[in-house]
Order: C-alpha cells, then structure tokens, then sequence
C-alpha cells in the first residue's frame, strides 16, 4: 500500500477506529476495497506511527484513536449550521485538555460559519488534527477570499489595508448579524494562525511581539485560515477576552492595538495624513487603542498631527496610547497632542 493511501486513510481513521474498534480490518476493507493483507499491512504501519493503538490478541484485535488523530470532512455551505459538524463529526474523536477544546470549539465554529455566511461560496472543507503536543485545525472554502471581500465592504484599494482593518477586530461586512469578534479571537487565542486567500498571506506568531506580518500565500481561491495550539497551553478563552476588555472582565470588547507596520513596508516612513487617517478608521468602535510604532522606521509631522491631534480632538472618547515609539516619534506624538 502506497504512502499516498495512508496519508488518506489518515483523514478518517480515527472515528473508523473508535466506531469500529472491534472489525476495524473489515470496515477498512469494504470501504476501500483493498485486499486483507494489503489492510494488514496498512492498520499495521497506522500503529507504528502513533495513528492507531491496538490491544486485544492476535486473532481479536481491538484498535482504539492512537496518540495521533485527523478528521477531514467536506460540506455544503448552503444552509450550514456550524455547531453540528463540530459536535457530530469531529469532538467526539478527540482526547484534548478541557481549556484547549473550548478555545478549539471556538475557532472551529467561528471560522466555519464566517465560511458560510461571507465567503460568498459554495463549500468547505475542515481538517481538525491531533498531535501529542498540539492541535490544528484547517478551515478552507472556495469563496470570494477574506480579503477581497473587506475590500469591497469597505471601499479599501489592497490587501494590505485590508488586514490592517482586520487586525483591529470588531469587522464585520454584515453589522446586523456579525459583531466581528470571531476571526479576530480566533487569531489571539492560537499560537499559530495563518490566513491565505487569493495569493495573499498573512501570519501570527503567539511568541512574537511583531504581531501580524506577510507570509507565503497558497496559489488558490478562495479562503484557507490555520491555527495551532499547544496541548500544554496555560492560554484561555476567557484570559484572552479579558484581555481586550478595559474593564478586564471579557464582556466588552472595547479595546484595540493598530499595528502601523501593516500600512508600510519596511524601511519607508508614514508621513501622509491619509495614512494617519486610515489608522483612525473605525476606532470609534473602541475606547481605547494602542497605536503601535514597531517596525516602523520613521513617520512624518503630518501623521502624527492627523492622528493625535485632528482625530484625538474630534473623538475624546477614545484614548489613543502610543507603543513601541522612538524618542524622536514621541517627541512629535507629544508636540501633536500640546498643539
């Protein structure tokens, strides 16, 4: 049996073997119509590799999920109603600490009913896999791509400004039934968390301070986003709500961070009050934002002036807290509020 055939197996092996622990060959055989000893040969290299776990004798084997688990199941978007694959088909057939599932659940319903109510497509495909040090989960649709689809809702000309708006959470294309929390603390609560969609890629790093930044697109329509955590996680769900909410109690989502250097590329600096205003955009949404000057090289007078002075005059409710700046861009954020 090729590798190319275990590596499908793999996709549905693990609810093969908790429903059919007990005839695990034959089920096996009859599904795929591979000979007894081909099957043999292939549930043995499934327990070799940490697939399957066998006990039982030689004549009565019985197979149970080994320390490594898939599920990879296809659905038609039309109609979808996201909590039921997650409790049907993939909860059922993993072994995952309780903090960790509840932070899985969450991204996996998120993502999948964003697929289905803005993807604009007709499908979608999860994978949800079991490592002994992590988990991940793959959600991928053939849509219109989450980044063009912000750039038409919003009237942005890139996808650079596109993940700029993302980053800051609470987007939403339909604001009467979304509150854009979904992708947004689906990405915080990962330690790993990719977005591709139409040649563009985006990545986060838990262990990074830089945040978001490029990464190597999939050549595919449509949207794929990807997140990983760690067994051993001491993260949560309500830690990372709380996070984002002044009051710390993880109800309101009423504070933000604006990574500047999804505006520029590296070594250019922000100096037009265009870009300044882009960075203001939707802020009103919150109370409070951390205007993040990392990886910036240098911004200009009329920045900072649009930013902490136009728009802190114009909008005092939300108080604007300069991070990560140089001296010199903290002179210029200061000069800005005193004018």
């Amino acid at each position: 049996m090729t590798r190319l055939v275990l590596d499908h197996l793999t996709n549905w092996i693990t609810a093969a073997a908790s429903e059919h622990s007990l005839d695990l060959a034959a089920h096996v055989e009859e599904r795929t119509g591979a000979s007894h000893r081909a099957t043999q040969s292939a549930l043995k290299r499934l327990v070799d590799a940490g697939w399957l776990a066998r006990s039982g004798t030689a004549r009565r084997p019985v197979f149970s999920p080994g320390s490594l688990r898939q599920v990879a199941r296809s659905y038609t978007l039309y109609g979808l109603q996201e909590d039921l694959p997650w409790q049907r088909d993939f909860a059922p057939y993993f072994a995952l600490p309780k903090h960790v599932e509840r932070m899985v659940q969450h991204g996996f319903t998120e993502l999948v009913n964003n697929a289905a109510d803005h993807s604009g497509g007709s499908s979608v495909t999860v994978s949800l896999r079991q490592t002994p040090t992590h988990v991940q989960l793959l959600v991928s649709d053939d849509g219109c791509g989450v980044f063009d689809k912000i750039c038409t809702a919003f009237n942005l000309e890139d996808t650079q400004h596109a993940m700029l708006e993302l980053s800051k959470g609470r987007l939403t294309s339909a604001p009467d039934a979304h509150t854009g929390r979904g992708l947004f603390f689906s990405s915080q609560l990962a330690d790993v968390f990719d977005i591709h969609a139409n040649n563009t890629a985006y990545q986060r790093r838990a262990w990074e301070s830089s945040g978001w930044k490029k990464g190597r697109a999939l050549p595919r329509q449509g949207s794929s986003i990807y997140m990983a955590i760690a067994l051993n996680t001491t993260r949560t769900l309500d830690g990372v709500m709380e996070a984002w909410s002044i009051r710390g109690d993880g109800i309101e989502f009423d504070q933000t961070r604006v990574q500047l250097r999804l505006l520029t590329t590296e070594g250019q600096a922000l100096d037009s009050r265009a870009a300044a205003r882009r960075v203001g955009s939707r802020l009103t949404t919150f109370k409070r934002a951390e205007i993040d000057f990392d990886g910036v090289a240098d911004v200009g007078h009329g920045f900072t002036d649009e930013l902490f002075r136009v728009f802190a005059k114009a909008n005092p409710q939300v108080e604007l807290v300069a991070v990560n700046a140089s001296p010199r861009v903290e002179a210029l954020v200061k000069s800005a509020r005193a004018t």
